[in-house]
């Protein structure tokens, strides 16, 4: 059994792993230091994960942004005993989503600016100077023609305006989703 045990130790004892193959932009890089600063429990219950000779195998960013705020210590899970596969399958998976988000409840239950704030891509056009709709997209989806989209878009359309409802209902341009949104 593993045993994990989270320490809090002096930021220059542990270092940047040259070999991690994550970036991170200008943009998302100021929201994670700006994450840190209004949550700053967060590096508790997200612990940097280093090896047993102090190279970060998970949380290079955040080390970064914890240097960048002049942070003193931060807090580590010593991930000891790996094999070399081992650490090179978790660098990789330690920063895979293996999930995918529910956009109905995101658009519905959760508060888009904020969502932004903290990091996640979310499309809000209120928030989007440059936002110029594209009424005729074009689709990657081979699946369905452009035929095919503006029947069920008219489809969708007929249902909408047939009854009042609390949602509306939309279909992605690219992917051909269909999904509600709140309507206000």
């Amino acid at each position: 059994m593993i045993q994990i045990k989270i320490e809090k130790v002096d930021i220059l004892s542990i270092r940047k792993n040259p070999d991690n193959p994550r970036v991170m932009n200008k943009q998302k890089f100021r929201k994670l230091i700006e994450s840190i600063k209004e949550f700053p429990q967060m590096l508790k219950l997200r612990p940097i994960v280093v090896n047993s000779d102090g190279l970060i195998l998970g949380g290079n960013m955040r080390y970064t942004a914890c240097l960048q705020l002049n942070h003193k210590q931060v807090y580590i899970i010593k991930a000891e005993d790996l094999t070399d596969d081992q650490i090179k399958q978790f660098i990789i998976k330690d920063n895979v989503g293996f999930g995918d988000w529910d956009w109905d409840i995101l658009a519905n239950s959760w508060d888009t600016k904020q969502l932004q704030d903290w990091g996640m891509d979310v499309w809000n056009p209120s928030l989007d100077e440059e936002f110029k709709p594209e009424y005729n997209p074009t689709s990657d989806n081979k699946e369905m023609t452009s035929e095919d989209y503006e029947k069920k878009k008219q489809e969708i359309d007929n249902r909408t305006h047939e009854t009042s409802r609390d949602f509306i209902e939309c279909l992605c341009p690219k992917c051909f989703h269909e999904f509600n949104v709140e309507s206000k």
